[in-house]
């Protein structure tokens, strides 16, 4: 026996001797082997055999069925066929909803020529005693009439009694073999799906898109799984229209029922799912650590974000003092300059005017005794004292080109002259400025009427130094008991104040004689006792200065000498006095009886004044 030769670049290597050919016998195997069987068992003639198999050989072209279950077809009962399993009828319990159109039909016609009652010769034994061929043939044409309709197939498979509608528990074993145990799971039931494909449960390797593409299309599973294959009574059955309708009614509900069952039963398959699915931890750990990445990188960009603030806040700073300092120099270069400049010029200026007086002192300032040159040098100094630099120049040079002592004189007296015209004008405009500004801030004087000067003295006697808002309050005493005269405010009151102290002393005697006068007058004996009250001296403060004062109702006799036995009764070192002062006079306040006692000091004071007046008269 000789090998092929090698190809060409190849070299032939032989590891061992070729054994010797040798001769094997076969059985004969194929379609008409199998045709020839098939025609033993059914006790069929070569001739109708033969041409029924080989039309059924043709037909099938390649389609496999499982084999014949003849205890399983003893079981069939022809009177309750919608309970029968229609795919191991016809001989597809392997591939049930798998199986096309075409595997259907031919499955149905390879039964049919099977186990058609015309297509039989010689029946067997047992078929004849307890199945005949009329019932498995009505079993096989309702499960053809199920099975190759498309609606009443999908009715059965919604139902499929082989389907397996367990779920698996949370537990160890589903965690640790997640994979192995739901992959089958998810798998056989991702045939009730609408959408197609249906996403795959993935592996280890799988990334977290693909886990929360196929967590968020299971939680939203949408099925097409219906129970109508399990009505309990058929809607035509009814006899009537309403009967009819409460058989569809109830047929509802249970669907319904069911199809809740269904759907719940998905959730938690999906919830068990979750809950074992280690990568849902893992994706939850990353996202949290990317999480705190983030955090951190926030915080160390909010620090640097920070610092970078800091360092160009200190920059700032740093240029702005640096900037500081340099205007700083600069004002001191320039001050210094200016000193210099101004130390040159006033040399310069001593200069002229040394230049100046020697030359006048040469000529005896011009006059003939001593004592008029003494008055004539002292005017000069003081003039050479304010004048420019400019003008004493001027001056200078001037008597430097004068050629004889008259021209000298007459240079000095015009320089003189009018350096007294200049300072007489710079008087006169400083004159001007201040009775201006004088003018501005003098307040009216001259329009204060005598009550309201009476007034302002008894307020300022009143009120003394160290009451609250002084000034104010005294103005708004002053405008409250005037009868005539303007509106005065604190200015108005402290200008009055400071001409009044600048007076002559009988001025202010007499003021406070006619203010005598005018409360002697008002307090004469023939005036009524009801009459009212004269302005009380009470101390105002400033919250209230603004309004009336509160008119006292007149004291009775009696309450007058309550009054003066209470005030002999607690003196001054008495605890809360004027409270128990109070209490001893029915019918009067603390405050009232406060105010009556500085009536009364006030009344007896000025008594005590005309006493003195009249002794001294």
């Amino acid at each position: 026996m000789a090998l092929p030769p090698a190809n060409e670049g190849e070299k032939s290597l032989a590891l061992c001797r070729l054994s010797a050919p040798t001769s094997l016998r076969f059985e004969p195997v194929g379609r008409w082997y199998e045709a020839n069987i098939r025609r033993r068992q059914h006790g069929l003639s070569s001739h109708h055999s033969s041409s029924s198999a080989s039309s059924s050989a043709g037909s099938e072209g390649g389609f496999s069925s499982d084999e014949e279950d003849h205890n399983f077809l003893l079981t069939l009962d022809p009177t309750d066929c919608k309970h029968q399993d229609h795919y191991k009828v016809l001989g597809l319990g392997k591939l049930r909803h798998r199986a096309t159109a075409s595997d259907i039909k031919k499955a149905f016609r390879k039964m049919v020529l099977k186990h058609h009652p015309d297509k039989k010769t010689k029946k067997e034994e047992l078929f004849k005693k307890t199945f005949s061929d009329e019932d498995l043939f009505a079993c096989i044409t309702a499960a053809n009439d199920i099975l190759s309709s498309k609606e009443k197939r999908r009715a059965y498979d919604s139902v499929d009694p082989m389907f397996d509608d367990t779920i698996p528990s949370v537990n160890a074993n589903s965690r640790s073999n997640f994979f192995e145990v739901y992959g089958p799971v998810f798998e056989r039931n991702s045939r009730w799906s609408k959408v197609q494909p249906v996403p795959p449960l993935g592996n280890v390797n799988s990334t977290f898109e693909e886990v929360d593409n196929f967590y968020s299309f299971w939680y939203s599973f949408d099925s097409w799984r219906e129970y109508s294959y399990l009505d309990e009574e058929e809607k035509e059955k009814g006899e009537n229209r309403d009967e009819r309708r409460w058989i569809e009614k109830q047929n509802k509900v249970m669907r319904q029922k069911r199809k809740k069952e269904e759907v719940a039963r998905i959730r938690t398959l999906v919830d068990n799912a979750y809950a074992c699915d280690f990568r849902i931890k893992k994706f939850k750990d990353e996202e949290k650590e990317n999480k705190l990445a983030e955090k951190k990188a926030k915080e160390q960009a909010a620090r640097a974000a920070a610092e970078e603030k800091e360092r160009l806040r200190l920059e700032v700073l740093e240029n702005e003092r640096k900037l500081k300092e340099k205007e700083e120099q600069e004002a001191r270069e320039k001050a210094q300059a200016a000193k210099v400049e101004k130390t040159k010029i006033k040399n310069i200026m001593k200069k002229e005017r040394k230049t100046i007086r020697t030359t006048i002192k040469n000529y005896d300032y011009f006059v003939q005794d001593e004592e008029s040159r003494i008055r004539e040098m002292e005017v000069m100094d003081r003039l050479l004292e304010v004048i420019s630099l400019e003008s004493l120049q001027s001056f200078r040079e001037g008597i430097e080109k004068a050629q004889s002592k008259d021209e000298v004189k007459e240079i000095y007296e015009r320089e003189m002259e009018q350096m007294r015209e200049k300072m007489r004008q710079e008087a006169n405009a400083e004159t001007k400025q201040s009775s201006k500004n004088k003018e501005n801030d003098e307040m009216p004087n001259d329009d204060w009427t005598e009550d309201q000067t009476q007034l302002l003295i008894k307020a300022v006697n009143l009120f003394p130094a160290g009451t609250a808002s002084r000034w104010k309050v005294i103005a708004d005493y002053v405008n409250m008991h005037a009868k005539t005269g303007t509106l005065r405010d604190s200015k108005h009151v402290i200008k009055k104040v400071k001409n009044l102290k600048k007076l002559d002393p009988t001025l202010k005697q007499e003021v406070n004689r006619n203010a005598f006068a005018k409360f002697d007058k008002d307090h004469q004996p023939g005036k009524a006792a009801a009459a009212s009250e004269p302005d009380l001296t009470v101390r105002y403060d400033a919250s209230q200065s603004g309004e009336c004062a509160q008119q006292m109702s007149a004291w009775t006799s009696e309450e007058q000498r309550l009054l003066e036995n209470a005030l002999r009764t607690y003196p001054t070192s008495t605890p809360e006095r004027w409270e128990r002062i109070a209490e001893a006079v029915p019918g009067r306040t603390k405050k009232e009886c406060m105010k009556r006692y500085k009536d009364l000091v006030e009344r007896v004071k000025a008594k005590k004044a005309a006493q003195s007046k009249g002794n001294a008269a």
